[in-house]
């Protein structure tokens, strides 16, 4: 059985400051098999966030349902753990501090809390970073302590909102295959971590993912559900390959003329 399941989901926002409803997703079928990685790709506003967000239990859905292992998602779960752009790290604590916040609030020892999370902050790179501030950190640092904080609490489905949105573009890419490194892309499914990622890029989608779901424009549906070709691992080398170029010319010719029409739409 795939481990999440959206079935017929829509969601519906009514605008302030007039009721009007505002269609923003589906209805969206797809599914994620265990140790999947899958990407939501599509323009600005086709509802890939509140998908993500309706997955988290942080929204509910308007219609339709989504489960994770058979049940149905109804509210916020330490086996759904997620990973924001904006790293919602609380500038008063610590890398150490972060990292082990979860665990604190689940009621851990603190033995235990620091044992698990000096396993995290070695594998995601920041080992003598341990009492640093997020505001003495890079970018990518912040967010890799984003990414270590959400694994400490042993989520079984990673949620990932553009991640890497806020940082330039050289540490994004040397992020990426950090993020691969730590998933496990050399391990079988059974040994990674479930992985629902969003972004706008299209050179990302085809980096990380087994599969990429493409959304159309405002209410998002599905165009395609794109199986990646690439074999893993994955290397630097691999994105000037001609198997990635074929597939980014493919993916761009479907996300293009979404773009376009959503820049020139309006919301009445």
């Amino acid at each position: 059985m795939p481990r999440l399941v959206i079935a017929d989901v829509t969601k519906v926002y009514t605008l302030p400051r007039n009721g009007t409803a505002l269609p923003a997703l589906g209805p969206v079928n797809f599914t994620v098999d265990e140790g999947e990685f899958v990407t939501l790709l599509g323009p600005s506003g086709c509802g890939k966030s509140s998908l993500l967000r309706i997955v988290a239990g942080l929204e509910a859905a308007s219609s339709g349902v989504a489960t994770f292992d058979g049940e149905p998602i109804q509210g916020p779960s330490s086996r759904r753990g997620m990973v924001f752009q904006e790293y919602a790290l609380p500038p008063w604590k610590t890398v150490q501090d972060n990292v082990e916040l979860g665990l604190k609030f689940r009621g851990v020892s603190k033995a235990r809390r620091r044992e698990i999370a000096a396993r995290y902050i070695t594998l995601v790179g920041l080992v003598g970073f341990e009492d640093r501030y997020p505001h003495e950190l890079s970018g990518g640092m912040r967010q890799r302590c984003a990414l270590a904080r959400t694994l400490a609490n042993d989520a079984e489905l990673l949620l990932m909102d553009e991640p890497f949105g806020a940082v330039d573009a050289t540490t994004r890419e040397i992020i990426q295959g950090e993020l691969l490194r730590i998933w496990g892309e050399h391990l079988s499914p059974r040994e990674r971590k479930t992985v629902l990622f969003v972004t706008h890029s299209i050179d990302e989608a085809i980096y990380l993912s087994d599969r990429v779901v493409v959304m159309s424009r405002r209410p998002g549906v599905i165009k395609e559900v794109y199986a990646d070709p690439l074999p893993r691992p994955r290397t630097d080398e691999v994105r000037s390959s001609p198997e990635f170029l074929k597939a980014r010319d493919h993916l761009w010719s479907l996300v293009r003329d979404e773009a376009l029409r959503a820049m020139t739409e309006r919301v009445d």
